[in-house]
């Protein structure tokens, strides 16, 4: 029986450095964003029905969609999110499924579901463990900054479309604090997997 883990947090909380620690200790990790690129690719299954509902604006001289330009569509329009949440989720949900099965048949012991909006598109029932990896607003905002280039109101209309980080917390199983160092990171990591019994103490 494979535990299936569901990874989240906030925009800029340091996801990606926990899911990196996970690949490290051999534990798969199936990212939902890696896959929604992929949907949304030219090729993709998502591309044709997103450029009909958001127009050919959204596509970069390249005939790709630009996602700096969706992003301001749908990043501060509640209406178009849901829209475009409704095209590109079941498909994210149905291929990361399928990578689930195959991770169980080759007997893992444990999988990691990477999902940036676990809360927000209501998927707990996915997984077995919830892990949120959680900042202070302060340092998600400057990081994001910092991270992507963003002016203070761009970053924050983004962490703003996202259920607040203190509420996550609160609905996890286990809480990773990464205000601090990547060792200390490390260690919570470490100290929960050997709790939930996949790593040996």
């Amino acid at each position: 029986m494979v535990l299936t883990i569901g990874l989240t947090g906030g925009i800029a909380s340091g996801k990606s450095t926990v899911a990196a620690m996970f690949r490290d200790l051999h534990i798969p990790v199936i990212d939902a964003d890696e896959i929604a690129h992929r949907v949304t690719a030219i090729d993709g299954e998502a591309y044709q029905l997103i450029v009909e509902t958001f127009g050919s604006d959204i596509l970069d001289s390249n005939g790709a969609i630009d996602r700096r330009k969706l992003g301001a569509i749908v990043f501060h329009d509640e209406q178009k999110r849901k829209q475009l949440n409704a095209i590109v989720h079941p498909l994210v949900r149905k291929h990361m499924l399928q990578q689930k099965e195959q991770y169980a048949r080759k007997g893992e012991k444990a999988v990691v579901l990477d999902i940036p909006l676990l809360f927000e598109s209501n998927l707990e029932h996915l997984v077995d463990r919830i892990l949120v990896v959680y900042v202070d607003e302060q340092i998600q905002l400057r990081r994001l900054c910092e991270r992507n280039g963003f002016s203070f109101e761009e970053a924050w209309a983004r962490i703003k479309s996202q259920m607040p980080l203190e509420q996550k917390r609160k609905k996890a199983d286990a809480v990773i604090d990464n205000n601090g160092t990547i060792e200390q990171t490390k260690r919570q990591l470490y100290e929960r997997l050997v709790e939930w019994g996949i790593l040996e103490k």
